[in-house]
């Protein structure tokens, strides 16, 4: 991956983020957030439906300027999009449907890294055998299952060589089979790349299995409630899982039983 870095690889100080609609109108969407990601990490950010996971996770990517604070990566401001943060999305038709899985993975290279077709292919081939998809090399994006596209998306990004690697929902549209063999084989990229993940989910069970650190967001404008630390509850049978899952399960139906209730005061 890119080069190591001493401190929290990421840093947001109170970062207050907006959505814009085609009108013009805005409303605020994450309100004060405030949080460190460190260098190797697994960082998952779960939430309500429309509470602004996305819209932080986007900030990160460069996407999205803050309104109030700022999100800072190698302690330097986030002004735009790099090359040092690659990203994965739920879609599935994230590849160029003209070009082979291959060809997606070398052009990629070619255009960010500026290396010659024979080395693009190389990279290329090395992380398409990484993510399990290296068959599927010469095929094109509309020949593929879901599952296999997201793997050869997956291989797109890591060929990139980021320091992070932004995830969002890319497992959720999967059938359950195919998504928890992507979790476990997530995994095991992360142990042998040691990439730093951030990682939005709507599963609890995900969050708590991948996450070194689950990060619990309100309802929009969305609030940071707590971050819990995950990082020994690897095993899904233990205690230790089951303790944490119901903690994270109560901490969401609280901020949910309270909105509910909010709501109804108002009518």
């Amino acid at each position: 991956m890119g080069q190591l870095y001493s401190g929290p690889i990421v840093r947001a100080s109170h970062v207050d983020l907006d959505y814009v609609n085609g009108r013009g109108q805005g409303a605020t969407i994450v309100k004060d957030a405030n949080f460190s990601i460190e260098t190797g990490e697994k960082f998952v950010i779960i939430g309500p439906s429309g509470c602004g996971k996305t819209t932080l996770l986007k900030a990160i990517a460069g996407f999205l300027k803050p309104r109030q604070g700022q999100v800072l990566v190698k302690g330097e401001p986030v002004k735009g999009p790099g090359p040092d943060r690659a990203v994965v999305f739920q879609d599935f038709e994230q590849l160029f449907a003209w070009r082979t899985v291959l060809g997606n993975i070398v052009y990629a290279l070619q255009v960010t890294k500026h290396i010659s077709r024979s080395e693009a292919t190389e990279k290329a081939r090395f992380y398409l055998e990484l993510v399990q998809v290296a068959a599927a090399a010469d095929k094109y994006p509309h020949m593929l299952s879901g599952g296999m596209k997201q793997r050869a998306a997956l291989a797109r990004a890591l060929a990139l060589e980021p320091d992070i690697l932004l995830m969002d929902e890319p497992f959720g549209a999967l059938d359950a089979i195919t998504r928890n063999q992507l979790q476990l084989e997530l995994n095991d990229i992360w142990k042998r790349t040691g990439v730093t993940i951030v990682l939005v989910t709507h599963s609890i069970q995900e969050a708590v299995f991948l996450g070194h650190h689950v990060m619990v967001m309100s309802t929009s404008p969305a609030l940071i409630r707590e971050i819990v630390d995950t990082s020994e509850a690897e095993d899904l049978g233990s205690e230790t899982f089951t303790r944490i899952s119901q903690h994270l399960h109560s901490l969401l139906i609280r901020h949910e039983t309270a909105r509910v209730a909010q709501l109804s005061a108002v009518e």
